[in-house]
């Protein structure tokens, strides 16, 4: 086969592929990215109905799952049943709101999924004008292991984030907290660096936000349940502690009786969570 048939029959690039129609304003499965010999990476992206006040913030969204599995349009165990969903309500807030793969661990081990997310937000940038997007007022909000990406993509100074929505979120991988053991290598956090953190003491420190702290760190939003058995809620107050000590604006807010992904929390205590979380998003961007 030829080089140029082959470049012809490829599909398009995503800088340069035709967007789906959008019905009703949300785009499905877009292209965003290509990895060598990797599957191809895609956002779903929410548009606000009203387009009639100029370019629109963004929610970039990350979704959880160990870093081994999960769907780019969940956000967690109690939301999946809300009608209209989060994401939806996100939009009607007046966000423009993209969720988007990263390859998973069993794909390739870190920093692969921070790279996809920052090429999701550099995709994002370069269609900005088609999509009506403000990519200059763009919030992280990511829950479990989605959020201990997107702390990473916030406290990275060339994303220059407007801030960040972090729930129960791992912020340390190189010392035990609850289950977790650094010298295992069968912990999720294992399979994401490629060997159990203790014997790759660097890579576990590039991917703890704890140690990627810095002054100029954007507003952070951290929401961690108190009885949290997966993810103990320690690793959102020592998070919490190193923003403050750096001189970052932090919000850490705790809640009683609430496991991983909410579980144990009542329905209202979640819908104020997340109606917090927006409103917390809405003020960055205002």
């Amino acid at each position: 086969m030829s080089e140029s048939l082959r470049r012809l029959i490829a599909a398009p690039h995503p800088d340069v592929a035709p967007l789906p129609a959008p019905h009703p304003r949300v785009l499905r499965g877009v292209p965003y990215g290509e990895v060598d010999g990797a599957r191809p990476l895609e956002l779903d992206l929410w548009l606000p109905v009203d387009a009639g006040n100029g370019p629109a913030p963004l929610v970039l969204f990350v979704h959880g799952g160990a870093w081994r599995r999960g769907r780019r349009d969940d956000m967690g165990l109690r939301t999946r049943d809300w009608n209209p969903g989060p994401l939806a309500r996100i939009a009607a807030a007046g966000f423009a709101v993209a969720c988007a793969d990263y390859r998973l661990s069993g794909e390739a081990t870190f920093p692969a999924p921070l790279d996809d997310l920052r090429a999701a937000l550099r995709w994002l940038r370069l269609r900005a004008p088609e999509l009506g997007v403000d990519t200059a007022r763009t919030v992280v909000w990511g829950e479990s292991a989605g959020g201990h990406l997107a702390s990473l993509l916030a406290l990275d100074p060339a994303v220059a984030a407007s801030g960040a929505v972090i729930w129960y979120a791992p912020s340390d991988l190189t010392v035990p907290r609850g289950p977790f053991d650094p010298h295992s290598a069968a912990t999720p956090e294992a399979l994401l660096l490629g060997a159990a953190p203790a014997a790759v003491p660097e890579a576990a420190r590039a991917a703890s936000p704890v140690t990627r702290v810095h002054r100029d760190a954007p507003p952070f939003l951290l929401v961690h349940g108190e009885r949290d058995t997966m993810v103990p809620v320690t690793h959102s107050e020592t998070l919490a502690a190193r923003l403050r000590e750096a001189g970052a604006r932090v919000e850490l807010r705790t809640v009683p009786d609430a496991d991983h992904g909410w579980h144990g929390a009542p329905d209202d205590t979640v819908a104020n969570l997340f109606t917090h979380s927006l409103r917390f998003a809405q003020r960055l961007v205002s």
